[in-house]
């Protein structure tokens, strides 16, 4: 158990693990370099798994390479082999839950329900990143306690951290409301609303650095790895429309005021927080699973309603990290969701994440040069969707 400060609930807690399958080299041979993919196939929503070695084609930076092997893998049985039979491919299973939540959605208790009901199997771990700490759960421990228990458990730990995390998110929240309802001079209210607000993003800030480590970390793990993300919808406080028209409306001989509120509207823009390029290169180099689970069913203190008395109204703002996420799960071969029903979202991924195929080649010319290498798996004559990752770095 790990504890992580409130200053990284949404830097660290969210993306605080990659996980990895990526056997280079296998111990028969230290001199061959096989690369492996897990590949999932699905006709609708459907996985398919009547496909055989000869239906699949894999290019590396656009060259046809040689397919040594092909396993098809459903939870942690290989069920079919095909290829030369020297690999052994490893399918044990760690999962990660993750929660990026400023409130406690009782509704995640549902998905929880099930992942102890019906997806975690004996051997299997499990971490569980909260907004406050770091919960390594090992296999033998899970094994100890009926599955009931355990779920219960965990939510109620997944509650208290909720709580305790977004405290600090909920106090800047009522010091900036309390600020803007005072007595003060319209431009010193202004300037406190910029610097609470300015405190709010500097509490969801996502640490580029910080998302690069843990990949890194736990790029050497064996066995698959499934990385579940539930992410909360966001929303932050804006003065509203009218209120900032009366503003100006009232103060039109007072341009230091008028570039103030100009100003605001910069504080409302929000760039992607990260190089979204580099790290999921990153987090696809690692081969793990990725699965972001955006919800956006928010409790009554985060609602977006009318405008409250301080002329202030919550609006969602969470473009950013749903477009920069969205990406890091296609390029590892994850799910990406939007849903006001965490149980029903959470099963779709899981159902997604649990039957593949694992494909191993050995690249041809291969140069342990550090560069970045594109994959790309075919289906011959298959109208099927596919997904896997994006790559692999040559290190």
């Amino acid at each position: 158990m790990r504890k992580i400060s409130n200053k990284f609930i949404l830097a660290v807690s969210f993306f605080a693990l990659a996980s990895v399958l990526f056997p280079q080299q296998e111990a028969h041979d230290v001199s061959v370099v096989n690369i492996e993919i897990p590949v999932r196939v699905f006709k609708g929503d459907m996985f398919v798994d009547n496909l055989t070695i000869d239906d699949f084609e894999v290019y590396e930076d656009g060259v046809l390479q040689k397919i040594e092997g092909v396993y098809l893998v459903k939870k942690t049985s290989v069920e079919r082999e095909e290829g030369k039979g020297k690999l052994v491919p490893k399918v044990s299973r760690c999962f990660v839950l993750l929660f990026g939540f400023t409130e406690y959605l009782p509704e995640i208790e549902g998905a929880m329900d099930y992942f102890f009901d019906r997806v975690i199997l004996p051997g299997d771990s499990l971490i569980v990143i909260t907004p406050v700490k770091t919960y390594n759960l090992r296999a033998q421990a899970l094994e100890l306690k009926p599955k009931n228990e355990a779920a219960k458990q965990l939510m109620e730990i997944v509650r208290r951290d909720a709580t305790i995390g977004g405290a600090e998110y909920k106090s800047t929240l009522q010091e900036l409301e309390e600020s803007l309802l005072g007595s003060q001079d319209l431009d010193e209210k202004i300037l406190n609303y910029s610097h609470y607000l300015k405190k709010l993003e500097n509490l969801r800030t996502v640490d580029e650095k910080k998302l690069l480590e843990f990949a890194d970390y736990l790029k050497g793990k064996e066995g698959q790895k499934y990385v579940f993300l539930f992410y909360q919808k966001e929303v932050i406080p804006q003065i509203s429309a009218s209120t900032l028209n009366e503003w100006i409306g009232l103060n039109q001989d007072r341009q230091d005021i008028l570039q103030n509120i100009s100003d605001l509207f910069q504080l409302f823009r929000r760039d992607i927080p990260f190089n979204v390029n580099l790290v999921k290169r990153a987090y696809a180099d690692s081969s793990i699973s990725i699965h972001f689970l955006f919800l956006t069913k928010t409790l009554p203190g985060m609602a977006i309603t009318s405008t409250r008395p301080s002329g202030m109204r919550m609006q969602e703002q969470s473009e950013d990290i749903f477009s920069a996420f969205s990406e890091i799960a296609q390029a590892t071969g994850g799910l990406s969701a939007s849903s006001a029903d965490a149980s029903s979202a959470f099963r779709r991924a899981v159902d997604a994440a649990e039957n593949y195929y694992l494909i191993y080649y050995e690249p041809k010319n291969y140069k342990k040069d550090g560069k970045f290498r594109k994959i790309e798996v075919r289906l011959k004559n298959k109208g099927y969707r596919i997904s896997h990752r994006l790559g692999y770095f040559a290190d």
